[in-house]
């Protein structure tokens, strides 16, 4: 199994538009591979779709607080990691 370590967790759900925000601790990039964790949460993807403030980027650092695209039901507070 692949190594993981936590880039940040979920503040925020739109169920809606399947977006969760979240709060980032470290980097992450298009392209990323990602898991999703918490009570009942399980979801494995790429990053294809991020942005901040309604702006699409490439990239985030430490601190930002993301919109991600995700591939599932997630929860506030679920943990976010990154697949190594």
């Amino acid at each position: 199994m692949a190594e993981k370590r936590q880039v940040g967790k979920v503040t925020h759900f739109f169920s809606k538009i399947s977006v969760a925000a979240v709060e980032l601790t470290a980097a992450l990039k298009l392209g990323d591979t990602i898991s999703i964790e918490g009570a009942g949460t399980a979801v494995e993807q790429r990053v294809e779709s991020m942005q901040i403030n309604n702006q699409p980027i490439s990239e985030a650092k430490p601190g930002d607080v993301v919109g991600l695209k995700v591939a599932g039901k997630v929860k506030e507070g679920d943990r976010v990691y990154l697949e190594q």
